[in-house]
């Protein structure tokens, strides 16, 4: 299978899981609305039977049966998981680790009466500490990894995994470290350029330019765009990429084409965005007229007030879900979650959610993918795909120079295969 970007995916003949039968799919599929349920009502079946609020990340226990377990544990039921995360690594990483090992036990204690275990392994930011980690997880008994976070880390988990048929859910928004059996649950570039691109489509928009960096978030962000405008009949007028410090002929080649321009895809984030954005009115770019379009690196607070990008359109899981999850968060721990944290979090309440409504299936690859998906109180509707990405049901914000204002919803269920 090629990908968008022209990489080739991994496919499901070198993985270790055995597929499963079409009855066994069937049922799988099944599963799926029960499970957004119990996704969706983790929190409000707390409130009525909360557990024992974590404290710092989680206790040291010890989960009741199997394999002795070592180092830190969440929960103690009989379900065991892992959590890999860069406690140790250098940089940002331990900080990173440390939110999502709060928003992780935040999860399982707003899900009621789970019956997981969590074993959280320290990988070192690395690719070998990693695939250390997920061999003593596995020794440990953990059914399902979740984590790690960065690439590196994910290709080293992914053939310690897939030869013990253990799947993985993990951190990762490159879509490069994905397989069969390797999940990322990160926000991709892709799916968000095609919720925005599809969104200018549908309001009458009929051609579009491009802005954005030669980088490997610029070739998927413009593999995306020409994907979904041909979908559209969109003539895509000019895409310009740039290396750091040279947008300024990129802006000068889109501005010399703006007549013929109905809307400009700016996937770069807060730091790069809204300087384009002021250089293309400074060339005499009528950005009234021409809509200017972001992905999901917009949805910072640093892109709501900024006065450059008033009336731009960006895709992102619907606003309200992370607010009440980092409102939640700080009460507990009293300091503000990142967006990534939010991963973990969902992370954990859909393995409570498969642990309690799938049974014995729980973590077999046809659960995981259930083309229906799992709803998410925080980050809605999400899915699994066959070789490892994953589609989300992402609404469309207009920057107004404070809260962005909600264009269109976040769908609530996938309509296609």
């Amino acid at each position: 299978m090629t990908r968008d970007d022209g990489r080739v995916a991994s496919g499901a003949a070198d993985t270790a899981v055995s597929p499963e039968t079409s009855g066994q799919r069937a049922e799988a599929a099944g599963l799926s609305r029960r499970l957004a349920l119990l996704l969706m009502g983790g929190a409000a079946l707390a409130a009525c039977s909360p557990m024992s609020r974590p404290s710092g990340g989680g206790a040291l226990l010890p989960p009741p049966t199997g394999p002795a377990v070592s180092g830190e544990v969440l929960g103690t039921g009989t379900v065991r998981v892992a959590l890999l995360l860069p406690k140790t690594a250098p940089g940002n990483g331990a900080a990173l680790a440390a939110a999502m090992q709060n928003a992780a036990a935040l999860g399982l204690n707003d899900f009621s009466g789970n019956d997981l275990t969590v074993l959280v392994k320290d990988t070192h930011g690395t690719a070998e500490g990693a695939a250390e980690a997920a061999r003593q997880a596995i020794s440990e008994g953990a059914e399902l990894i979740i984590g790690p976070i960065f690439a590196a880390e994910v290709g080293g988990v992914g053939p310690v995994a897939r030869a013990a048929s253990v799947p993985v859910i993990a951190f990762s928004s490159d879509p490069s470290v994905a397989a069969s059996g390797v999940y990322i649950l990160g926000f991709l570039v892709d799916g968000q350029v095609r919720r925005v691109v599809a969104e200018a489509a549908r309001s009458g928009r009929k051609s579009i330019a491009a802005i954005m960096s030669q980088s490997a978030f610029g070739n998927l962000a413009e593999a995306a765009l020409r994907q979904e405008a041909g979908r559209y009949g969109m003539r895509v007028v000019a895409v310009e990429r740039f290396a750091a410090g040279g947008e300024a002929q990129s802006v000068a080649a889109v501005a010399a084409n703006a007549a013929q321009i109905d809307c400009i895809l700016l996937p770069e984030g807060a730091g790069v965005a809204p300087n384009i954005a002021r250089s293309l009115r400074s060339a005499g770019v009528d950005l009234t007229r021409i809509k200017l379009l972001g992905t999901g690196v917009w949805n910072d607070p640093a892109v709501y007030g900024d006065p450059s990008l008033v009336g731009g359109w960006f895709p992102s899981p619907e606003i309200s879900g992370f607010s009440a999850f980092a409102s939640r968060y700080r009460s507990t721990y009293g300091g503000e979650p990142p967006l990534t944290a939010s991963l973990a979090y969902d992370a954990v309440v859909l393995a409570a959610g498969l642990a309690k409504t799938a049974g014995a299936q729980r973590f077999q690859l046809s659960v995981i993918t259930n083309p229906e998906g799992f709803l998410s109180a925080v980050n809605g509707l999400f899915r699994f795909n066959a070789f490892g990405t994953n589609d989300r049901g992402l609404a469309i914000y207009e920057v107004t120079g404070s809260t962005p204002s909600l264009v269109s919803a976040a769908p609530r269920a996938f309509t296609g295969a």
